[in-house]
C-alpha cells in the first residue's frame, strides 16, 4: 500500500475505516502521571494485557479456593488438561497442526530441550550455525551445549555473518556456508525474526538448504510468533520455540511454546529428557509402569503444567483465535508501512530503517538509526510518553501492535520524534 497521506486527518481516518479497531479496548493502555496514555510501541519486548486476563486468572484461583486438590477434575476448565485447551488456538497462530504444538516451560528451557533430540553431534559433525547477531540467550544456550558434550564452544559456533557495511542477512552466503562447511554441522538454530534488524528469515528456505546437506534445523521464533505468518509445518523445520510474553500477550516470563515436526511425532529413536507428563495418559498415573511415550510434541513435556501461567496465555489466544492472523498481518503491513512512509518524510540525513523494506521480509518492528544519536534520544521519548526500546549501540526499536496499535499512535509517535530532532 503506498497511498499513504500526511496530516493526523488521514490517520483519524485509517483508525475509523479499521475493522479491527475494537480490539485496542481490549487491552490496558498504561498512563503517565497525568493520566494520558502512552503510546506504547513495545509489544516486541512485552504485550500489553488483555483486560479478560484478570476474570481468566481469577476463574482459577476460585476453582482452587473452592476445589482445592478436585479442581484438576472438577474446575470449570479442568487442569489434568489445561494445556490441551490452547493447543489448537497456538497451532493456528504459528502455522502448524497440533500434534506438532505444546506450550509447557520458558523458551529457553525448551530451547535445550530440543537440542538434547536435534542436536546430535559427531567427532566430524559437530558444529552449530546461528545469525552473527542472535538473541543473547540463543548463543548462550548453544555454546553451553557444544561445551556440554565436549567441543569447543566458540570453534564449534558458525555465525552467518552480514556482509560488511550492511546489517541484513544474505541467503547467498549462508548457502555458501553450507556448501563448504555443510558436512561438519549438525544444527542450524537460527532466530525466525532477528530481534535487532526485524529481518523475518525464509524458514522453509532456511530449512531446504539445511537439509540438502543433513544438518537438523531449528528457529527461535520468540518475535515471530503472533507478529508473522510462520507457517511452521510447510516451512519443514524439526523443531521451533518461542515466548509467549511479547506479541502473545501473556504476562511476563510466562510459559513458552514448542513445535516438533509431524515426521518426528512418533519417533521413539529420538533422545530425550522425559518426564510424566510426556506418558501416556490412560497410564500416566498408574505409577508403576514403564514410560510409554505420548506422540507428538507432547511427548517432550515434563512436568504438570503451572496453571495460572496457561490462564493468561488463554484470554489472549482466545482474542486471537476471533481475530485470526490473516487480519492481524493484513492490518500489521498497512500500519508498519504507514509508520515507514511517515518516518521517510524526515529524510535520510536523519533517519536510517535497518529492517527490511519488503513486508515479507519484516513483522511490525522497525529498527531505526537516527544520525548522531545516543540513547538520549529514546530517554526523551520515554519522557514524552513513547515507550519504545533501545538496542546498542545506536538502535530505536518500534513495535506498533495491530490488535491494540492504532495509526494515530504511529502519526503522534513520528510528530513527537520530529519535535525532539528540532
Amino acid at each position: 500500500m503506498s497511498d499513504y497521506k500526511l496530516g493526523l486527518d488521514y490517520a483519524l481516518d485509517q483508525d475509523r475505516k479499521d475493522e479491527l479497531k475494537s480490539y485496542r479496548n481490549q487491552f490496558h493502555i498504561p498512563k503517565d502521571k497525568q493520566g494520558d496514555a502512552w503510546i506504547y510501541m513495545t509489544g516486541n519486548s512485552l504485550g500489553l494485557q488483555p483486560k479478560q486476563t484478570k476474570a481468566y486468572v481469577n476463574q482459577e484461583l476460585n476453582d482452587w479456593a473452592n476445589l482445592g486438590v478436585e479442581g484438576h477434575f472438577e474446575a470449570k476448565n479442568p487442569w489434568l488438561a489445561y494445556h490441551e485447551f490452547l493447543t489448537e488456538s497456538m497451532a493456528k497462530v504459528v502455522g502448524a497442526k497440533p500434534i506438532e504444538v505444546v506450550v509447557m516451560n520458558t523458551l529457553t528451557a525448551n530451547l535445550h530441550f530440543m537440542m538434547v533430540s536435534f542436536y546430535k553431534p559427531t567427532k566430524t559433525r559437530y558444529k552449530i550455525l546461528i545469525e552473527s547477531d542472535a538473541f543473547p540467550s540463543d548463543k548462550y544456550a548453544v555454546e553451553s551445549q557444544l561445551r556440554h558434550h565436549g567441543f569447543d564452544d566458540k570453534e564449534g559456533v558458525v555465525l552467518w555473518k552480514p556482509r560488511p557495511g550492511e546489517e541484513l542477512l544474505n541467503y547467498d552466503d549462508l548457502e555458501t556456508i553450507l556448501e563448504t562447511q555443510g558436512d561438519e554441522i549438525a544444527l542450524i538454530m537460527i532466530g525466525g525474526v532477528n530481534y535487532y534488524t526485524g529481518q523475518y528469515f525464509d524458514l522453509k528456505r532456511i530449512t531446504q538448504l539445511g537439509h540438502k546437506q543433513g544438518c537438523n534445523v531449528g528457529f527461535d521464533c520468540a518475535h515471530g510468533a503472533g507478529n508473522v505468518a510462520l507457517n511452521l509445518h510447510d516451512s519443514g523445520a524439526d523443531f521451533a520455540v518461542w515466548c509467549t510474553y511479547k506479541y502473545l500477550n501473556s504476562g511476563p516470563g510466562s510459559l513458552a511454546g514448542c513445535f516438533v515436526h509431524e515426521r518426528h511425532a512418533y519417533r521413539k529413536d529420538l533422545n530425550r529428557f522425559t518426564g510424566w507428563w510426556s506418558h501416556n495418559k490412560q497410564t500416566r498415573f498408574n505409577m508403576r509402569g514403564e514410560f510409554d511415550q505420548l506422540p507428538g510434541a507432547e511427548g517432550w513435556q515434563l512436568s504438570n503444567p503451572p496453571i495460572l501461567s496457561m490462564a493468561a496465555i488463554k484470554a489472549s489466544l482466545d482474542l486471537f483465535n476471533e481475530v485470526g492472523m490473516d487480519k492481524l498481518i493484513n492490518k500489521s503491513k498497512k500500519l508498519t508501512g504507514y509508520f515507514e512512509y511517515l518516518l521517510k518524510q524526515l529524510g535520510e540525513d536523519t533517519i536510517r530503517i535497518i529492517t527490511p523494506k519488503r513486508s515479507e521480509e519484516r513483522g511490525c518492528q522497525l529498527s531505526i538509526q537516527v544520525k548522531n544519536a545516543d540513547k538520549s534520544l529514546h530517554n526523551k521519548l520515554t519522557e514524552v510518553g513513547i515507550i519504545s526500546d533501545w538496542r546498542e549501540p545506536d538502535v530505536i526499536r518500534c513495535a506498533p501492535v495491530p490488535l491494540y496499535n492504532s495509526f494515530e499512535d504511529v502519526y503522534r509517535l513520528v510528530e513527537k520524534l520530529k519535535g525532539i530532532l528540532k
